[in-house]
């Protein structure tokens, strides 16, 4: 670990170097990406050199402790301690500095929840779903636009697609996709059984054009007369759009706005992510952890996580982790759930990294 921090703090100083000088100016594209890779080192930078200042003083506080005063080796006694505990804190919180950043963390995203297994109550809790994220961004201070929607005969939805805009986004949400199973009575059943459905998440980054290339000619392209509600638009112009990429045989569809040209444009950053997430998850094997339960057929075997009504109670079976606030993580009370996430996948990480370090030794 001490290598890799000596190397972030060449680097960081190289950057430093590199950015007081004036012709930099010239260069914007540069100085973007220079400032921007400062930024990523900076936090394990600063704590490194808080490190090292403790070692100084720790190694100070052990020269006075055998230097025979007695008094003043007492006192030491104390500060060797306290810095002893203040460096494992700052040596833990290092190694997750140094985890490798996912690129897409801090991209916007697309999401696509679909009732599943379950018919109406599927739906229905594909709506409760898209409520609860809803909240959640409305507490983050985040943005929501619906993209695309297919109303369920019963109400909620049979899909709807959205995308989510803020700080972060992606580091928070990333690891939402796959099935989520909910347990309780429908409003429907008469005999007030419990029934279990299921309704299947997709959380794509945004994908600039840069990101992705798309062949035009992979694409086809149709217009059709928007269904539902929508005003006196409404089956009288082909403003809704549908794309279909060739190659994969993605689709992606939007009739949410009244003109067929901006419908076209929304389905371009749906297609332009979907397409970027289907070649990355086959190309990237590093991202095979947060991938491993992906959104699939929506059966109940691939459920990620369980929404228990009767039990007040929200279980992520990929973690083990429990907590009976269902009520609060309904209204978007999410944070419990996505800390132990977030938190279980740095950990996974460390071990990897300190692996890594042990091949190398």
């Amino acid at each position: 670990m001490r290598k890799r921090l000596e190397a972030v703090t060449v680097r960081y100083e190289e950057i430093e170097r590199e950015l007081e000088d004036p012709s930099l100016s010239e260069d914007i594209h540069r100085l973007t990406a220079l400032s921007k890779e400062q930024s990523g080192l900076r936090s394990a930078y600063e704590k490194y050199a808080r490190y090292r200042k403790m070692e100084e003083e720790h190694q100070e506080a052990m020269e006075a402790i055998l230097s025979g005063e007695e008094d003043l080796a007492e006192l030491m006694k104390a500060e060797r301690k306290r810095l002893e505990e203040e460096m494992s804190a700052l040596e833990e919180e290092l190694r997750t500095d140094l985890l490798p950043v996912d690129p897409n963390d801090s991209k916007n995203i697309i999401v696509e929840i679909r009732g599943a297994v379950g018919g109406d109550e599927a739906n229905l809790f594909a709506g409760d779903l898209f409520r609860m994220y809803s909240r959640y961004a409305e507490r983050q201070g985040w943005k929501i636009q619906v993209l695309d929607v297919e109303e369920g005969a019963a109400g909620g939805y049979s899909r709807i697609s959205f995308m989510v805009k803020g700080e972060n986004v992606y580091s928070k949400l990333k690891f939402e996709s796959g099935a989520h199973r909910v347990q309780r009575v429908p409003k429907t059943e008469a005999q007030g059984r419990i029934h279990t459905s299921t309704a299947t998440v997709l959380v794509m980054p945004e994908a600039e054009e840069v990101d992705v290339e798309i062949n035009p000619s992979d694409l086809k392209i149709d217009t059709y007369r928007s269904q539902g509600a929508g005003g006196q638009n409404v089956n009288k112009t082909e403003s809704a759009v549908r794309i279909t990429h060739i190659p994969t045989g993605l689709v992606v569809s939007c009739q949410t706005e009244k003109a067929q040209l901006q419908n076209k444009e929304i389905c371009m950053r749906m297609i332009r992510a979907k397409v970027h997430d289907f070649y990355q998850s086959q190309q990237d094997e590093a991202r095979a952890n947060e991938r491993k339960l992906k959104v699939g057929t929506g059966e109940r075997s691939e459920k990620i996580r369980t929404y228990n009504y009767p039990q007040n109670r929200v279980t992520d079976h990929r973690i083990g982790f429990t907590i009976n606030q269902l009520d609060r993580v309904m209204e978007g009370e999410l944070d419990p759930v996505i800390e132990a996430l977030v938190h279980f996948d740095q950990e996974q990480k460390i071990l990897e990294a300190e692996a890594a370090d042990a091949d190398h030794r």
